[in-house]
């Protein structure tokens, strides 16, 4: 999951936490959108706790030639 789908967790965990008056029969919605949003934050760290694994760090190195010359000397 990247991170377009952990913010649409915790957007939809929000939303039924926050946003919502829905009272179903056996499930509390404002628990399983906490739940929903916790889920979202941890995949959120998780995500970026691996990029940053690898990422590293990229040493780029430049030559330059100075003995080839594209012309005469005068």
């Amino acid at each position: 999951m990247g991170i377009g789908g952990c913010i649409a967790l915790i957007a939809i965990g929000a939303i039924l936490t926050f946003a919502t008056d829905w009272h179903m029969k056996g499930v509390n919605l404002d628990l399983v959108g906490v739940i929903l949003m916790a889920v979202g934050v941890i995949g959120i760290a998780t995500f970026t706790s691996i990029a940053r694994r690898r990422r590293g760090a990229v040493i780029e190195e430049t030559v330059v030639d100075h003995d080839h010359h594209h012309g005469p000397i005068l």
